[in-house]
């Protein structure tokens, strides 16, 4: 299960994901926002980190108008990972080294043509498990 989640600036957006996820078959839960009005992205951002915490959801996807804000907020809870990522070398990167459990990215920043590709390969892309990027995440998660 996905966990998606954005502010105004990434509603449009999350609605062009949450279509493609639709059409890849695989299951998501959608925190928030639900529409266009003005809201505090951190709020979203601690909603789907709080999910994959807590067992509800595996992955997560957080869409605000840069992607930084709301990965930050992310951030701030134990356990996640949460990368901005606005190129797919950055997303394959992410999860074969980081074992990033969250994708961020901005709605500002990158079209929707581009975050559906950046998307695919963050969830297709396992952690490659190499010890010396096992150890960086285990260091990362004593911090």
């Amino acid at each position: 299960m996905i966990a998606l989640g954005c502010d105004q600036a990434g509603y449009e957006l999350k609605q062009v994901i949450m279509k493609h996820l639709e059409e890849r078959g695989l299951e998501y839960k959608d925190y928030g926002s639900y529409d266009a009005e003005p809201v505090d992205y951190p709020v979203y951002g601690k909603k789907v980190a709080h999910a994959i915490v807590d067992g509800e959801c595996d992955k997560g996807i957080l869409i605000c108008g840069t992607g930084i804000g709301i990965s930050i907020a992310a951030n701030k809870i134990k356990g996640i990972r949460a990368a901005v990522c606005s190129d797919c070398f950055s997303a394959e990167a992410t999860r074969l080294h980081n074992d990033a459990n969250i994708l961020a990215f901005g709605a500002r920043v990158i079209g929707a043509g581009l975050a559906v590709k950046i998307v695919d390969t963050f969830l297709d892309t396992e952690f490659s498990g190499v010890e010396r990027h096992q150890r960086r995440v285990d260091m990362i998660e004593e911090a």
